[in-house]
């Protein structure tokens, strides 16, 4: 293995760029149904034989794609409020869903998760991944006393991306601005009420 095929920014990075942008786009235009590797290769402009090596089905692509983008999505934002906090969010998770080629591609993944293992185990990877990133905001809250002891942070994220994706998957609302902010100020306002708090029997 040459010097060049290990460091990052190195031809196998290229290349791997270049196959997860083109089954990406595939996945956005037909679903899994639709993700050939051939055809991922002759998008990526790559040789068939270096995808059906290293990603063999796709299935595995379709992981490493997630993967790729749990590595790239932007860090949380930290804007000193639980509600700016949240909101930063919220327009994060709705530019998203919001544009065109990554709806269709959320949706498509979601929907492929639904009838594979491993798609949903990789999703499930990405959003706890996700998640994590933005827990330490709620945390954050509690310290500052905002919000209640004992607040489970991760629901707390959890709830404010939720009504995104029902709009995104199944009411076919529009996924704007107003949405979001809506969702981030009922997060809070329920978080503040104690809604996330621990279960009492």
């Amino acid at each position: 293995m040459t010097h060049d095929m290990v460091r990052p920014g190195g031809r196998t990075a290229r290349v791997r760029e270049a196959v997860l942008r083109a089954a990406g786009d595939l996945l956005a235009e037909g679903g899994l149904d639709h993700l050939d590797l051939g055809e991922v290769a002759r998008r990526a402009e790559v040789g068939r034989t270096t995808v059906y090596r290293r990603w063999g089905t796709p299935a595995v692509l379709v992981a490493d794609l997630l993967a790729e983008m749990a590595e790239t999505s932007l860090p949380r934002t930290e804007t000193g409020s639980l509600l700016g906090d949240l909101t930063a969010n919220a327009r994060l998770v709705q530019r998203t869903l919001a544009d065109p080629r990554q709806g269709a591609l959320f949706k498509a993944l979601i929907a492929a998760a639904t009838c594979d293992a491993r798609t949903a185990e990789a999703l499930h990877r990405f959003y706890e991944i996700r998640i994590g990133e933005w827990a330490p905001c709620v945390a954050a809250a509690v310290e500052r006393g905002e919000l209640p002891a004992g607040t489970d942070a991760r629901e707390v994220v959890r709830a404010v991306s939720a009504p995104l994706y029902y709009r995104l998957l199944a009411s076919g609302d529009p996924v704007g601005e107003a949405a979001a902010d809506r969702a981030a100020r009922a997060a809070v306002a329920a978080a503040t009420a104690g809604a996330y708090g621990p279960t009492r029997c």
